[in-house]
């Protein structure tokens, strides 16, 4: 199958493989997007809506899409952030962001050992320093270049030294341990892999999330406006749940302060005189803490319902 055979079908983007996969193919499969993916092949066709999969790197999404070659996409916005470091968007080329999709969080972080002498960026400043991100890392080093040198790094002013920024496509954080590099410039989670190493860090260059991005123009746009959507709807399926609840009209305003809701809270008379009932959406996050506030100002039979799927604003 290659993309000359699509038959007009919207193009979507997708990881291949990494952290963002799985939690991609769950949000596709949340959205009612049915596919079969068959064995090694990188295009598969969705059943139900005229769409084509393209399974590729996470790291070159934003290029088939910024070109126009791909609809849509889902990737890291620091995969985004390091191509348009090098193909600065225009006003025909480029992706543009459609959503934050909430998962994948991480920070592009500079990290140098424990046990060493530096402790700040600015004393890596032409220095050697590796990372799979290297226009992100060539523009943040180039940026420290162009201040006032600190005097700590051994550089005088006058010099025209340049940071030696070095491609590292994996493993990254033992570059230093081996040698290699004076810091590195790498994707951290928890921190967990870099503390291993004995790594910290000492300046983050960018916060990332997944998010769904499209191409300027998109074959599809109300295609496109309907796939974020139902995206939409399952992330606010994941982010809250539904609550119900009885209370007396007097404690009614205490209550509907507790649990505002996204607009507004739900609110229906009961046949016990005096007494109403309230459903309103609360952040799951918080749901806990939430039944107990209603419990001290009088609401009763409190039950929280899981949201299978939603369309909110």
């Amino acid at each position: 199958m290659d993309l000359d055979n699509l038959n007009g079908r919207l193009l979507f983007a997708v990881p291949k493989k990494g952290r963002l996969q799985q939690a991609t193919l769950d949000l596709l499969s949340g959205s009612d997007i049915q596919f079969r993916r068959d064995h090694r092949l990188d295009i598969a066709l969705v059943k139900n809506l005229p769409i084509a999969l393209i399974f590729l790197p996470a790291a070159d999404i934003p290029t088939f899409v910024g070109e126009g070659q791909v609809d849509l996409g889902i990737t890291g916005r620091d995969q985004v952030a390091e191509h348009e470091a090098c193909t600065p968007p225009t006003d025909t080329m480029g992706v543009e962001e459609v959503m934050d999709l909430g998962f994948g969080k991480c920070a592009l972080q500079v990290q140098v050992p424990n046990d060493g002498k530096i402790s700040t960026p600015q004393q890596l400043v032409g220095r050697n320093v590796v990372t799979s991100f290297t226009n992100l890392t060539g523009s943040y080093f180039a940026g420290l270049e162009a201040a006032e040198p600190d005097a700590s790094n051994g550089i005088k002013k006058d010099q025209a030294s340049k940071t030696k920024v070095k491609y590292i496509g994996g493993s990254v954080e033992t570059a230093c341990r081996l040698g290699v590099a004076d810091g590195i410039v790498d994707l951290v989670e928890s921190g967990d892999t870099m503390r291993a190493a004995g790594l910290k860090a000492i300046a983050t260059v960018l916060s990332s999330t997944a998010v769904l991005i499209k191409s300027k123009h998109a074959s599809n746009p109300s295609l496109v406006a309907l796939i974020a959507s139902r995206i939409r709807g399952v992330i606010d399926a994941q982010r809250y749940v539904y609550c119900s609840y009885n209370i007396r009209r007097t404690n009614l305003e205490a209550a509907c302060h507790i649990t505002p809701g996204k607009r507004a809270p739900t609110i229906n008379s009961l046949e016990e005189a005096g007494w109403v009932a309230v459903s309103v959406m609360v952040e799951r996050k918080d749901i806990a803490v939430v039944m107990d506030k209603l419990t001290e100002v009088g609401a009763d039979d409190i039950l929280v319902f899981r949201l299978e799927n939603s369309r909110t604003k």
